[in-house]
């Protein structure tokens, strides 16, 4: 078997190739949009390579048939905030086949040593922990847009290697086509009644004031998570909006104000990769057109629900369930939604897992987040799990 370094654009091509080759006979598995895997290699596309750096390889066997590759990152910001200096590993594809595995993580374990590192975790993102994060180990029905999806040997290939459970994730899905209890909708219409409160959905028209608030809310929900949080600026939401604006639903995306202060979000798409499985990662005119006809004729019968976020003075107050029961009012003029799901939330975030299950929906699929330390005598600790709940919720 041979490691190749991704240099160009024909070593590129085959690193996008090899997923292809794994999944070949998965019917289950969703082909990514090509130039999106690309552009998070991209300097000039993802904002990461601002404070890190990154290396991919390929694995051919003694065929030169593709059997693997792997992708190795440090985010600068993040690395030295924990006792073992920490880079990243992901976008790791594998036959079953130990050699073949091994090789790929001794390669980014080698390129992480060269820059001082200490332990890799992985499979992650060189990006956001809302994107192709964890390794899922349970529930291998299909994967929502950007959500990981692999084989279930994958498991084993990283225990054998020496990865840990660094944390546990959960995805839940929320059955549509189920009822909510009359003490549900009792009590999340009396929140959504109490002097002060407002909730709104989005709308193109004052997007600037939208994404303001967004990102107000997101910054103080989510500054307790002081290791993984990164403030969101108002210009990045906005473009990740105009950029999903072909599928997005005005109706799916809220937030809560009271008084005029914005307090609470709640962030939905409708699932594209109920399309992308019908493209096999193809950008282009034909599979544009077959895009739009499949859009037209209602193929997305599933949502993703993105995050959902309530700043520290008024989390307890119910706010979420306001948020489902608007959802489900939206989704009575759009019946051909049945479910929404939600993943990924971690174990040590056991507050939103909470709000999740109290809403109705149930936990589905199980992922973790391993951890690999380079000096195999050092005592590996796992994130720590508050034993209180802790302010501000994600999901991704």
């Amino acid at each position: 078997m041979k490691l190749i370094r991704v240099t160009d654009r024909n070593t590129g091509k085959k690193f996008l190739d090899v997923a292809r080759v794994i999944y070949k006979n998965d019917p289950v598995w969703v082909c990514p949009f090509d130039n999106e895997i690309e552009a998070i290699f991209d300097p000039r596309k993802n904002p990461y390579h601002n404070h890190g750096e990154v290396e991919r390889w390929i694995l051919s066997d003694d065929n030169n048939n593709l059997a693997g590759r792997i992708a190795a990152f440090i985010d600068k910001n993040l690395a030295l905030t924990y006792e073992q200096p920490t880079g990243g590993m992901g976008f790791f594809e594998c036959i079953n086949d130990k050699e073949a595995a091994f090789m790929l993580f001794d390669i980014a374990k080698e390129w992480l040593v060269m820059r001082g590192m200490e332990a890799m975790d992985g499979p992650i993102n060189f990006g956001e922990t809302d994107k192709y994060w964890g390794l899922l180990v349970d529930g291998f029905t299909h994967p929502s847009f950007e959500v990981p999806y692999n084989h279930k040997y994958y498991k084993e290939l990283f225990e054998s290697y020496g990865f840990r459970t660094y944390y546990k994730m959960e995805g839940f899905h929320l059955d549509l086509t189920q009822p909510l209890s009359d003490r549900f909708i009792r009590i999340a219409e009396w929140v959504s009644k109490k002097p002060g409160y407002e909730f709104r959905h989005f709308n193109w028209k004052d997007q600037d004031k939208f994404t303001d608030d967004f990102a107000s809310v997101f910054n103080e929900a989510w500054a307790s998570f002081k290791k993984n949080f990164k403030p969101l600026e108002a210009a990045y939401i906005k473009s990740v909006l105009k950029k999903a604006r072909i599928i997005i639903d005005e109706e799916f995306i809220w937030i809560a104000y009271f008084e005029g202060k914005p307090i609470a979000i709640y962030l939905m798409f409708p699932d594209l990769n109920q399309i992308l499985r019908h493209l096999n990662g193809k950008l282009n005119l034909i599979s544009m057109i077959k895009f739009l006809y499949l859009k037209r004729r209602n193929t997305m019968t599933r949502a993703k629900g993105l995050l959902m976020g309530v700043i520290p003075k008024f989390q307890n107050h119910g706010i979420e369930s306001v948020f489902i029961l608007k959802v489900r009012e939206v989704i009575k003029r759009k019946p051909h939604y049945s479910e929404v799901e939600f993943s990924w939330v971690a174990d040590f975030n056991p507050k939103m897992r909470k709000i999740f299950i109290s809403v109705g929906s149930v936990p589905v699929k199980k992922y973790i987040t391993c951890r690999y330390l380079f000096d195999r005598t050092k005592e590996f600790k796992r994130y720590p799990i508050p034993e209180v709940e802790v302010p501000g919720v994600r999901s991704a």
